[in-house]
This record gives structure tokens, sequence and C-alpha cells, in this order.
């Protein structure tokens, strides 16, 4: 597999390499894919949580249990200044 690097990858590669972090380029850019995919997991991981938490917030609207937008401010204000 080729891969082309910009010029600024290319020089960041090789002060990685010259610094000894590395013994290869190539183990150099398989522990950056290893991160990439690991990083893009966790955001996918997020998102679940996320919607999960969407969804029980539109659960809790559809059964009524809501407040108003003036309530939770003011709910949210005495919570602030009890800190």
């Amino acid at each position: 597999m080729d891969v082309a690097l910009s010029p600024d990858l290319e020089r960041q590669l090789a002060e990685t390499l010259k610094a000894g972090r590395y013994t290869s380029a190539s183990e150099a850019i398989s522990e950056g894919l290893r991160l990439l995919f690991a990083a893009n997991l966790t955001r996918a991981e997020q998102l679940a949580r996320l919607r999960e938490d969407i969804q029980i917030g539109l659960d809790q609207l559809d059964r009524g249990e809501s407040v108003d937008g003036e309530t939770a401010l003011r709910e949210v204000n005495a919570r602030l200044a009890r800190r």
C-alpha cells in the first residue's frame, strides 16, 4: 500500500523516528491508525449514549414529565446559588 503524506506530516514523522519513539515509519503510522480507530469507536459510543438520552427525554415529554422554561431556569439558578 502506498501512502502519500503532506510535507508537514513527513517532517513530523521524521522527527518522531529521530527521537526514537518508533523504530519505523510503518510502526508509527500503524499506531496512529489504531488511535484513530479507537477515537472513532469512542465517538460512536458517545453518539449512541446521546441518542439514548434524547430518547429518554422524549419519552418523559410524552408522559407529561416536563417543566416550563421559567421553572427550569429558576431551579438551575437555585442550584448554582447553593454551590
